[in-house]
């Protein structure tokens, strides 16, 4: 199922250029797999846990540095995204995902935590015509990485042109 494992790095079958042959997968890879998988399963039974327990209403005294805070996150995490566009970087993957799922949580707590009347309506079309239209352009362009970075498709006035 995981292939050939090696405990030691220097252990692993290499290709030339370094890189390991094909079947081959560190340890480190397998453990961490696992983990992720133990972090779900655990979260399952906190997640009951805290859909019982947790109170319908709550007082933060820290409430507006927590959203001030989320939404400067949010702007750093757009910007970098935006200059990795610019510059055809390999890292857009990786800003363009954190923005995706930033945007996505920004809409469920906007939402959720908006009191019922026009803050609600306005939350969800903010939601609706901003930020999640805006999450799935980041998660398409995460997605498409590899292909802006070797310039095999360009973005242009919002047209996409595929280049040979």
């Amino acid at each position: 199922m995981f292939g050939v494992m090696a405990d030691r790095p220097e252990e692993i079958a290499r290709e030339p250029g370094g890189l390991p042959a094909p079947g081959v997968e560190p340890m480190v890879v397998r453990w961490v797999g696992i983990f992720f998988v133990a972090c779900f399963v655990g979260l399952i039974p906190w997640t009951w846990y805290l859909a019982g327990t947790l109170p319908d209403r709550q007082l933060s005294s820290h409430y507006n540095i927590a959203w001030t805070g989320f939404d400067v996150m949010l702007a750093i995490v757009l910007l970098a995204t935006g200059v990795c566009v610019l510059l055809r970087s390999p890292f857009l993957a990786v800003t363009a995902a954190a923005a995706a799922s930033f945007l996505v949580v920004d809409a469920w707590f906007d939402i959720t935590t908006s009191p019922p009347g026009d803050q609600v309506l306005g939350a969800v079309l903010m939601a609706s015509v901003a930020e999640l239209p805006l999450a799935a352009a980041c998660a398409w362009l995460s997605y498409r990485t590899e292909y802006l970075v070797s310039r095999r498709i360009d973005l242009f006035l919002g047209h996409t042109f595929r280049w040979r």
